[in-house]
């Protein structure tokens, strides 16, 4: 049985999910390899898949669609989507109790740290341009186009890359989006190690600063977890499902350029839902046990999608470089959003590492963080500093590309 006219056989689609399987276990493998008490952990397998897009890519086509790697694209786009839904849906349904709550005790701190981190990130960027005119052969626009598509790699932000693509001539679109898999590497791995390794620089006792977060929100889940609902199936498929397809529609309205995406859309429907845990008698919160599955299976899928993908040009358009810049363009709104996190807005350091997690808009270093802090409470800064980075991102990215056109 063939599907979309013969192109797509059911013997392909059983090889790409082979695939994937098969990168989620070797990857799984990698990263529980630690050193000194920091290991990739779930970003193995963005590595694992990675290196598969770098040597298998053209394997993966002619085994699956007839040697058309646009083809393969597409199916690989539908992993990384699939993936992306399933995990920020649960990370709105496990923040959205506290959410609110935590959101208005600190809303000023966590506007200025997203804000600040994505200043920074757009200074590193402009920094870049004005320094590397001078050592390439580019024009200025061809070398705007390259560095914003860094810039929206170091940060992970999809909607920074497509507001940059959308901004530029036509024939410069392939270079954003060049830059943008070469420094998305670092932007995965560069988070995931960083909320890692900085609780271990300071010798944090995880034990208190995951108390210092239940103490905050103890009272509305004790509140919450009495109340007693309809439930529409045992897991909470339902409510997640209902979440999803919601999400999906809010994420797709378009204001001029700019919409919340999948993942914003899904976030903020999820938290909402979250919060209100019910509509009427009927219970919309999710079983904890599936929001953690579908949390941990979600990153997985996302994390192959883009890693194939994204190895599949590193190796063709690598330059060292271009690998500098992103570099650049990860650590400096990190560190310094790190710093003004803990010295100016005094935020914990489980509070400090979760926004910079939504400031970064890392989806990776959040699974990451969660595992690292023992508490999915670090869900909460996250999804606070998320939309704020999320739009700041876009307008940055535009900006720079205007700013040096």
């Amino acid at each position: 049985m063939d599907l979309f006219n013969g192109v797509i056989s059911i013997q392909s689609v059983s090889f790409l999910v082979f695939t994937v399987f098969a990168i989620a276990a070797v990857g799984y493998a990698l990263g529980r390899v630690t050193i000194k008490g920091v290991s990739l952990g779930t970003a193995g397998v963005f590595i694992v898949a990675l290196l598969y897009g770098c040597f298998f890519f053209d394997s993966l086509s002619e085994s699956l669609i007839v040697g058309e790697a646009t083809y393969v694209s597409n199916a690989l786009k539908i992993v990384e989507n699939m993936g992306l839904i399933l995990f920020v849906t649960s990370v709105g349904f496990i923040a959205g109790p506290n959410f609110f709550g935590n959101f208005k005790k600190n809303f000023k701190s966590y506007v200025l740290l997203a804000l600040v981190i994505i200043i920074m990130g757009g200074l590193s960027c402009a920094g870049c341009i004005l320094v590397g005119k001078n050592f390439t052969d580019l024009s200025l626009e061809e070398l705007t186009a390259m560095l914003v598509g860094l810039l929206s790699g170091s940060l992970t932000s999809t909607p920074a890359f497509s507001a940059a693509k959308a901004t530029v001539a036509e024939e410069l679109q392939d270079i954003v989006a060049v830059g943008h898999g070469i420094a998305y590497l670092f932007g995965v791995i560069g988070v995931v190690l960083f909320v890692q390794i900085i609780p271990k620089i300071m010798k944090v006792n995880m034990e208190d600063e995951r108390k210092k977060l239940v103490a905050a929100d103890s009272g509305e889940k004790k509140k919450k977890s009495s109340q007693k609902f309809i439930e529409m199936d045992e897991f909470g498929f339902m409510p997640f499902s209902l979440a999803a397809i919601v999400g999906i529609f809010v994420g797709s309205i378009k204001i001029g350029n700019f919409s919340l995406t999948t993942t914003g859309g899904c976030l903020l429907v999820s938290l909402i839902l979250g919060h209100f845990a019910h509509i009427g008698p009927i219970s919309m919160t999710p079983k904890t046990s599936t929001l953690k599955v579908f949390r941990e299976l979600g990153l997985m899928l996302f994390l192959i999608g883009a890693g194939v993908a994204g190895g599949a040009s590193f190796v063709k358009y690598f330059e060292a470089i271009y690998f500098i810049y992103g570099i650049i363009m990860t650590l400096v709104p990190m560190i310094v959003g790190f710093l003004f996190a803990k010295y100016v807005l005094k935020l914990s350091i489980l509070n400090n590492l979760g926004s910079i997690t939504g400031g970064m808009t890392s989806t990776p270093a959040l699974g990451t963080l969660i595992n690292t802090a023992g508490t999915e409470d670090v869900a909460s800064a996250y999804a606070a500093t998320y939309p704020v980075a999320l739009i700041a991102v876009v307008l940055v990215s535009q900006f720079l590309i205007i700013l040096f056109r």
